[in-house]
């Protein structure tokens, strides 16, 4: 590999612009040598040496600016660490102080086995803080080792492209340039970090981890700093692949000729189906027309939901290939998360499971299952794999998605970061999600009768147009399209809560509650209609519009220019962008066009309901969706990068981890109850076997508090 190459795999990308400009200073080397003067020019040789002395001048002269640079940087970053390192070790000595965190271990059973709320809420204040700081401490070990990288890298750099020089204009300016500069320059020199890395690993060990230097090192481990390669799950995804697309091209082919046979058969010019006093004109086939149209909301719900599990797989790749540091953003665990590669197996081995439970929906006559039980197994399976607690399929990952999916559902009740309202906000692309769902509960729960597998059953009442009415329910349906623009706009209340800035966030929430008005006025528009109520419908209609012009007009101006940062620069190379990109142009304005285009795409719905109710909802729903939903991935891009860019104007490149001291008046509290005999209870732990005893346990009860230390060699 070449060592660009290797410069480009292995920086930080948040530190990209104080890094060597290796490429800018080959490529000066290379314009030097096509711009010098040819032998078929007459000049003096003299002519010659002063146009490369020239040359050699202005180079050294860039990489006295480029060492300037990264020597500066360096300093400050070499501060910072010192003074993390400074304020950690401050915090470890408060929390062990006075013997604190022994004697918390090692207390024996007291007389009283309860304590009041206050004690506990001071002991689990005391685990949580011992927690944060091994999170802390794993976290600022990883800052190390990007300085020390960032050290090696530049050196390697520098000392790469001085030779080059030499080799190419024959000289030994550039050796000599790197002895007297380069090899005395203070990043080089300086072995401060080293000695703080070894400092952390024997605080850690010794402080933190009770000498068990195997655990502590194994926590401290560092990821690799270039893209790892996943052979096995490379070729499983290659795998599932495959077979979703012959599941794929089976399922269509079927589908299209039953599609022609319930045409032929059940259904009428009008696209009802045909009323028969007997049931030999109808069979099979027209039983599986009927409850196709139920079940196909039910599987409109999971395809679209593992279509975007899909895109954010293909997001995740873009980013990594672009440098856009999507785990830090998102404040994943550098050391265990999903790649890219982990999501693309995932969804296209759910997609061909999905594409399996169409299949045999289609042959349940053959099989002698009741068609519509396919779709509710389907989804019992997926929420199963979910909320699954065993430690397998990816169960640290599942638990950190229901963790956000708790926070979003509870908002405005817990303080919001970046993965909270991004997934909500991947949420209000999936309000069809959200009506299927409500669908699914009407009909499996409320409608019943959905285990019918005889063609007479069709002379039973099979009339399930109400789950899909406004009217029905008292406006639920309504409610649920909600839902999801709820959720952000409390998310919003509550960082104006948090930031007291009316601007972005109370501007933000108007966004979302132009939603609301949209879904009212939608609602009673149908319902005015299925009344034949012709003069407020007119009304209801109108202010819909109305509502809804407003709403895309504030969504899109909010796209382009808060969540994506565009439209600062109106002239030069990146007209209509920002001064600085990662993606080409083109891209910007393909999203940019499509995304002014698609916020607009709910019209065609109004159109419709308006000039040609006769044509199937559910298909320009559908429509609608998938069309969404490739918005929001386009999305998806340009918004993590402003993110990114954001952290990178920061020289932010770990996480920060928030250690708040134990205030002094409840250390001093917590040493009391140390001290008295009966001020505490905590259950004894042999540390040898590491296990409970049965008595302690039993006697604990719900009062005892154990330090919980999260298992981070799961997948």
């Amino acid at each position: 590999m070449k060592f660009a190459e290797h410069l480009a795999a292995h920086i930080t990308p948040e530190w990209r612009k104080q890094y060597i400009m290796y490429d800018s200073l080959k490529l000066m080397i290379y314009e030097s040598q096509e711009d010098a003067p040819n032998s078929l020019d007459i000049i003096e040789e003299d002519a010659l040496n002063r146009y490369f002395a020239q040359f050699d001048e202005k180079f050294l002269a860039f990489c006295q600016k480029e060492l300037a640079k990264i020597d500066s940087f360096f300093s400050e970053k070499l501060a910072e660490a010192q003074n993390r390192y400074v304020l950690l070790s401050h915090e470890v000595s408060l929390t062990k102080s006075g013997d604190t965190l022994r004697r918390v271990r090692q207390m024996r059973r007291r007389s009283s086995i309860f304590h009041s709320g206050e004690q506990h809420k001071l002991l689990s204040s005391h685990c949580r803080k011992l927690n944060d700081l091994k999170l802390a401490f794993q976290e600022f070990y990883l800052f190390l080792i990007l300085i020390q990288n960032y050290q090696s890298l530049n050196f390697t750099g520098f000392r790469k492209i001085l030779k080059k020089h030499d080799k190419m204009l024959e000289t030994d300016s550039g050796v000599r340039f790197r002895m007297e500069k380069i090899e005395k320059a203070n990043f080089y020199t300086n072995k401060q970090v080293d000695s703080l890395i070894t400092d952390v690993e024997n605080h850690y060990i010794n402080e933190l981890e009770n000498g068990n230097r195997q655990k502590a090192m194994k926590r401290l481990r560092v990821p690799p700093l270039s893209a790892k390669r996943a052979t096995w799950t490379t070729f499983r995804t290659g795998v599932f692949s495959g077979i979703l697309l012959v599941l794929f091209f089976l399922v269509l082919g079927l589908f299209i000729l039953e599609v022609r046979l319930w045409r032929e058969i059940c259904f009428s010019d009008d696209g009802s189906l045909r009323n028969s006093s007997s049931i030999d004109e109808f069979d099979a086939h027209c039983l599986l027309a009927d409850q196709w149209r139920r079940s196909s909301q039910v599987y409109r719900g999971v395809l679209l939901s593992l279509l975007m599990l899909l895109l954010i797989g293909v997001n995740m790749y873009g980013w990594r290939s672009a440098g856009v540091n999507h785990v830090l953003i998102f404040e994943v665990d550098p050391r265990n998360h999903l790649s890219h590669q982990d999501l693309l197996e995932l969804s296209s081995c759910c997609l061909a499971i999905l594409a399996l439970s169409i299949l045999t929906f289609l042959f349940a006559g053959n099989l002698s299952i009741p068609p519509n039980a396919f779709p509710i197994t389907l989804v019992i399976f997926m929420l199963l794999f979910l909320v699954n607690p065993l430690k397998i399929f990816y169960y640290r990952a599942r638990f950190w998605l229901l963790g956000i999916l708790g926070r979003i559902l509870a908002a405005p009740f817990f303080k919001v970061n970046f993965p909270d309202f991004w997934l909500a906000d991947q949420l209000n692309s999936l309000v069809s999600v959200f009506d299927d769902g409500y669908f699914l509960l009407c009909f499996y729960c409320v409608q019943g009768n959905w285990l019918r597998n005889r063609p007479d059953d069709l002379l039973v009442e099979t009339d399930n147009s109400h789950c899909n009415s406004y009217a029905y329910g008292y406006g639920l349906r309504a409610l649920v399209h909600c839902l999801p623009a709820w959720f952000r706009f409390a998310q919003c209340a509550r960082r104006y809560r948090d930031t007291r800035q009316a601007f972005p966030h109370l501007v933000n929430a108007g966004k979302y509650s132009t939603t609301f008005f949209v879904a009212i006025f939608q609602s009673l528009a149908v319902v005015s209609r299925s009344n034949n109520s012709s003069s407020n419908e007119s009304t209801y209609f109108t202010l819909w519009v109305i509502c809804a012009v407003i709403n895309s007009c504030y969504t899109l101006t909010w796209d382009l220019k808060m969540d994506w940062g565009l439209l600062q620069v109106f002239q030069g190379e990146n007209k209509f962008l920002r001064e600085e990109i990662i993606y080409s142009h083109a891209f910007y304005y393909y999203a940019i066009l499509q995304n002014c285009v698609l916020r607009f795409f709910p019209f065609i719905t109004i159109v419709i309901w308006k000039l040609n109710p006769t044509v199937d909802p559910d298909l320009v729903a559908t429509s609608l969706a998938v069309c969404e939903v490739w918005r929001r991935f386009c999305w998806n891009f340009i918004r993590l990068e402003n993110e990114h860019l954001n952290n990178c104007g920061q020289f932010r490149a770990v996480r920060d981890i928030s250690v708040t001291p134990l205030e002094e008046d409840d250390q001093e509290a917590l040493n009391a109850m140390m001290d008295n005999e009966d001020g505490v209870y905590n259950r004894y732990v042999d540390y040898g076997t590491g296990r409970v005893p049965q008595y302690a346990s039993k006697l604990a009860g719900r009062y005892a508090v154990p330090c919980p230390v999260s298992d981070d060699d799961d997948d």
